[in-house]
Formats: C-alpha cells, structure tokens, sequence
C-alpha cells in the first residue's frame, strides 16, 4: 500500500523517533508499504517519520545505481533502531534531495564513513561500516529519525534563499508525482 509522504513543516518530522521492539505491531506490513511508497516517488531511502510514524525505522534501495555501480545496486537494507556510533572525520560535500522537501536539491557535507548499529527485520543485530554513497544515504535517513532534515546542513545565507519554497512546500503548492500530507 502506498502510503502519503509527509512533507516539510508536518510536526513528526522534527521528532525524535522512538525505538521500538519485536513485537511492534504490523510491522512486516510497513516495511513493505515504506519500500512500496518509496518505489513509488522514485527515491532510494525513507524513513518512518516521512510516512507519519515517530518510530526508529528506515529503509534504503540503491537499485536505480546498479548500472552505474554494481555494489551500489546491490544494496538493499532495513535498519531499525539504528544508532550511528562513529563518524570520519573527512567529509564529502554533494547534492541532496529529500521526498519530504520535494523541488528543492543543496549541497551537503556528511561524513566520508560511518559506522553504525541496528537491526535488520528479523531483529537480527548488525554493526556495519559504510562509506561514500550508501554512508551519505544511511546519514540523511537517519537524521529523519533524530528529527533533523538536509536543510538544517546548509548555510544560513542558503536557508533563508529557501524560505519561499519551504514556504510554499508547507503551505501544499509543492508539486511532486507522489501522494503527500501537506502540514
């Protein structure tokens, strides 16, 4: 089922999202309606908090990259509860855009490499290292769950260029191909 994408100025998406447990209800359902939905708005990650839900639960498929880098198109990935335990030092600056912030793409600096720990969906534990593309994607989904979007990495000068669009994203006049629920 494809659910509606919250989009900028919604409330849940500057939440802290909570962990949750094995016995979270339905969940099998909504890891499958999330990579639905994402499918569907032709992005590679989403998190919880983008359809409405407060809960530390993301998903990521880099399959459209799979001509380009196989390793990319490889990979496929469900974390829950994750918690990024370490950053590089060296970051890597380049363009982002986020389902919930439809029309708008800045440049963003992420850490080179992270590693990070979570839970697959059979809630079998996992402590990965990532790099380059898969380490900027696992960052910016993450931060959905600590209530944090791409364009609190971008300068103030760039924000407040913005404004307008962000404006007119929570005022409902954003215009994208996939379902969303206006602030």
């Amino acid at each position: 089922m494809i659910l509606p994408i919250y989009t900028y100025g919604n409330s849940v998406l500057r939440k802290v999202a909570e962990p949750i447990g094995t016995n979270y209800e339905n969940l099998n359902a909504l890891i499958t309606n999330m990579f639905e939905t994402m499918y569907h708005a032709e992005g590679v990650g989403l998190a919880a908090p983008q359809v409405g839900l407060p809960i530390r639960l993301l998903v990521i498929d880099l399959a459209p990259f799979k001509e380009d880098d196989p390793e990319l198109g490889a990979f496929k990935v469900v974390m829950i509860n994750p918690q990024i335990i370490e950053r590089s030092e060296e970051e890597i600056t380049a363009e982002e855009g986020c389902l919930s912030i439809p029309g708008i793409h800045e440049s963003v600096s992420r850490a080179e490499r992270i590693k990070i720990n979570y839970f697959d969906e059979k809630f079998v534990e996992h402590t990965d290292e990532f790099d380059t593309y898969k380490a900027r994607v696992v960052q910016h989904e993450y931060d959905h769950l600590e209530g944090h979007l791409f364009t609190d990495h971008v300068s103030p000068i760039r924000r407040q260029l913005l404004k307008s669009k962000l404006t007119n994203i929570v005022k409902g006049k954003a215009s994208c191909s996939y379902k969303v629920k206006s602030a």
